[in-house]
């Protein structure tokens, strides 16, 4: 079984996301396991499983979908992004290795090519090019400045380009700040991502989110088996505290693996809306029984 998790740009038309799902969850043997989109990130997720070749064909068809009715040349949002269908990445789960999700990205990579023209960077495990591998260098203003893997332009016109991949399961976490000074969030995040000196596997950024009127320290937690969750809660609160704030909540986007739960419970009770059907096994099992 695959996982694939697709980020689109698009988080504040309901009807454009609901389509995009419909186009993936339409691929008989995918399990739609459920979208959320964000307003001030401009942004949804999108998360589905099944056997590859059933998830290959949805995650290609939420490419083109995404490419039809999203146009990046009238999109604003906090969150980085280059693509419609920003990036698509290729999850194992029960019985597949990370070279399956890798032939995915791979094949994923030049159907999108050839059926909707749109030009694809791979990343992370499924990058041709080692400096290509970490997101955040393929992600930028110009892209790295090289061709892109597949296809005859950097970029589409409207729908830019997609960043596919292939990864082991990533937790994106955000916790809110009851402040809405962003720099408070930056400093944060500098305190505890790797990058700059914090925790091994996690990736932070300080964002101001309108709606909320709030700073926003959003994470991803890239192997949660070697991150001590509650302590990096716990730096997070007492930084806030330091900077003269503290924490107005927490969230989770997408799903978590049962093991990610059992490691730190707390961490992800205090999400807000968290319940036992955010641990991805048992939402397939539910998806199962309604069958």
């Amino acid at each position: 079984m695959i996982e694939c998790v697709p980020n689109f740009s698009e988080g504040r038309d309901p009807g454009v996301v609901a389509e995009i799902a419909r186009a993936i969850a339409q691929v008989a043997g995918v399990a739609l396991l459920g979208y959320e989109s964000d307003h001030d990130h401009h942004r949804s997720v999108v998360t589905f499983a099944g056997e590859a070749e059933a998830v290959l064909e949805g995650a290609i068809r939420g490419v083109g979908k995404a490419a039809e009715l999203v146009d990046l040349r009238e999109h604003a949002g906090v969150h980085p992004r280059v693509g419609a269908a920003d990036v698509v990445p290729f999850i194992p789960l029960a019985g597949a290795k990370l070279a399956d999700g890798v032939a995915c990205a791979h094949r994923a990579g030049a159907e999108i090519w050839r059926r909707f023209g749109i030009p694809v960077y791979f990343y992370e495990a499924a990058a041709l090019q080692p400096g290509r591998k970490r997101l955040e260098k393929v992600r930028r203003i110009g892209f790295d400045g090289m061709p892109p893997d597949i296809g005859g332009v950097a970029e589409h016109p409207a729908a830019g380009a997609a960043v596919v991949g292939a990864r082991n399961f990533l937790i994106a976490y955000n916790i809110n700040l009851a402040t809405p000074d962003a720099a408070v969030a930056k400093a944060i995040a500098v305190k505890i991502r790797e990058s700059t000196g914090g925790f091994p596997f996690v990736k932070a950024m300080g964002l101001y989110l309108k709606t909320p009127d709030c700073a926003q320290v959003s994470m991803n937690l890239t192997n949660f088996a070697e991150i001590p969750l509650d302590a990096l809660y716990d730096t997070v609160r007492r930084e806030a505290q330091r900077l003269g704030t503290s924490i107005a909540e927490s969230e989770l986007i997408g799903f978590i693996p049962q093991a990610a739960y059992e490691k730190a419970p707390a961490f992800f009770r205090r999400a807000r809306g968290f319940d036992d059907s955010r641990i991805i096994e048992n939402r397939i099992a539910q998806l199962l029984r309604s069958r």
